[in-house]
């Protein structure tokens, strides 16, 4: 039998690149569509690259014609909180305008099911931790409030036309492919796991902690890491439930188990085997003390558990950038 075409849009980024090794492994074909902005056609390794922008709708519909994918996952977004805040306009024009270009194209191709990558950002401020899905939604951030824009126009799409959907929205997303094949690899780099791992490796001067102060267990903030191969089954699991006549939903991707800062840091530490000087900072603006997720509607939906502990995120991550650095 052959594989069963998926278009995978942002699929030579992070969470798309290992989605679309999971797809490969699922029987699917991964079909990359990307521009390239922040991804990488290195990563695209298991179905054909095609290079292209969301707001093209020309492309798109050509792309649609060519392979008529079954499902669509959506990942191609800006994602950089501090930019959105700098720069909105670029934000909102691919965020929004082209997630609705892509939501176009993909009606008129007669696409019913979209799984679009969205954040727990949606929530803005936790008012109870852990959060589940009946959350309030506030975005605190244009970048947060792109994704739920995007969310309120999908559940307008699933009242109104055919096209049924699951939102993800992740919390914090790390780890990398186990066989060091793909990774995390952002620019600028803005997350905990690569900077920490980079200071360990003596290729930045220092790891930076925002804020000692917090009302938790040691004043830093408290994040829920879940591996990105676990991220990557969930779309699978998702395009898998669509496909099988499920219902438009959202779900939360997390393991509900919450790491402060200080814990991460002595984790990479552990694994690396390197100390690496840590300085703290006051508190970032907008970052809030405690983000951990309630993930029991994707188990109960998706049958979908995280596997992999803090450990063996650090140890993958750790893999991946060692490689990188002897390569570079």
């Amino acid at each position: 039998m052959t594989d069963i075409p998926v278009l995978v849009v942002g699929g030579a980024g992070y969470i798309g690149s290992h989605t679309c090794l999971k797809l490969s492994q699922s029987g699917f074909l991964p079909v990359v569509y990307d521009n390239l902005s922040n991804g990488h056609d290195e990563f695209v390794r298991w179905g054909p690259l095609v290079v292209g922008d969301i707001r093209d709708r020309g492309r798109l519909d050509e792309v649609l014609r060519h392979y008529a994918p079954v499902a669509i996952i959506h990942f191609a977004a800006l994602i950089e909180v501090g930019e959105s805040v700098k720069d909105p306009v670029s934000f909102y024009e691919n965020n929004v305008t082209g997630s609705l270009t892509l939501l176009s194209a993909a009606q008129a191709a007669g696409i019913g099911a979209i799984v679009f990558s969205s954040t727990c950002a949606t929530y803005g401020l936790p008012e109870v931790v852990p959060m589940d899905e009946s959350h309030p939604q506030a975005p605190i951030n244009p970048y947060g409030r792109t994704k739920w824009v995007v969310e309120q126009a999908l559940k307008d799409y699933d009242t109104y036309t055919e096209l049924r959907s699951v939102t993800l929205r992740y919390f914090n997303a790390a780890g990398a492919d186990f066989e060091g094949r793909i990774g995390e690899w952002h620019t600028p780099e803005t997350h905990a796991i690569p900077l920490a791992i980079e200071a360990a490796l003596g290729r930045r001067p220092k790891f930076e902690v925002f804020g000692s102060d917090y009302d938790t267990r040691d004043g830093t903030c408290v994040r829920d890491y879940v591996h990105v191969i676990d991220l990557a089954d969930a779309h699978v699991r998702s395009v898998e439930y669509l496909l099988d006549g499920g219902t438009s939903l959202a779900l939360n991707l997390g393991t509900g188990t919450g790491t402060t800062v200080n814990e991460l840091l002595e984790t990479i530490s552990a694994v690396s085997g390197q100390d690496f000087p840590v300085s703290f900072s006051a508190r970032r603006p907008g970052d809030s003390p405690v983000l951990v997720a309630n993930n029991e509607m994707a188990q109960d939906v998706l049958g979908w558990q995280p596997q992999f502990s803090l450990e063996e995120i650090a140890r993958s991550a750790w893999r991946w950038h060692t490689a990188q650095n002897m390569s570079g």
